[in-house]
């Protein structure tokens, strides 16, 4: 096993790593890296996020011949893919943070503004736990249950061109899409690094997949 975690500049990446460390047969396997060859040799290809989204985009688009090994990898080879935060959204054709700007494509649908449509005094950011809920049975969420939390941090969300897309969700002033996959392209809204036994879970169960 080789577990890519790509590093174009958006932070959070050695927590990320720890918490797939612990939950990996051999630790030493996980890797942070910003060298496309190290991602087109991987069984697992992992995009975390933070901040915004044009700015994660720029990020990874400055990195020489990583976009052209991720799609051959995930597209083409079959790869398990996660991206996490602002790495989900990533996945989407486009996001309105700050503007428009175009996204992998890999899923379609678009990235949105948060919006609270209750009367509830509600802040944004979403910064905290919330319960998860299940649309879909699938493999990254084995052993993890509706009514499950996990930790959210952001201000936009993804809206899926493709309800069967989406694997999970949380209620956040709206339906909040927390948990995306198709084949073995998968994201979470939520951190699973920040998300203790739940978080755990669902990476041990993304490193368990194959192509």
């Amino acid at each position: 096993m080789r577990v890519a975690i790509i590093d174009y500049g958006s932070g959070n990446l050695r927590s990320v790593a720890k918490a797939l460390e612990r939950v990996a047969d051999d630790p030493s396997s996980i890797r942070v890296t910003r060298s496309p060859d190290e991602v087109a040799v991987a069984s697992h290809i992992v995009l975390p996020g933070v901040g915004a989204f044009a700015d994660c985009m720029a990020g990874l688009k400055a990195l020489p011949g990583m976009r052209e090994a991720m799609s051959k990898q995930v597209l083409e080879r079959g790869t398990p893919f996660l991206g996490i935060c602002v790495g989900m959204q990533m996945l989407f054709e486009r996001g309105h943070e700050h503007g428009t700007h175009e996204g992998l494509g890999w899923l379609r649908g678009e990235v949105m503004s948060l919006e609270n449509r209750t009367d509830a005094p509600l802040k944004i950011p979403h910064m905290g736990w919330n319960e998860l809920r299940m649309t879909r049975p699938h493999p990254l969420l084995n052993g993890i249950r509706g009514g499950d939390h996990a930790y959210f941090v952001h201000s936009y969300h993804a809206q899926c061109g493709d309800a069967y897309d989406v694997l999970a969700t949380t209620d956040y002033g709206q339906i909040v899409t927390a948990v995306v996959g198709r084949g073995n392209i998968m994201g979470t809204q939520f951190h699973p690094e920040k998300s203790q036994e739940t978080g755990l879970q669902l990476l041990k169960n993304f490193l368990s997949m194959s192509s």
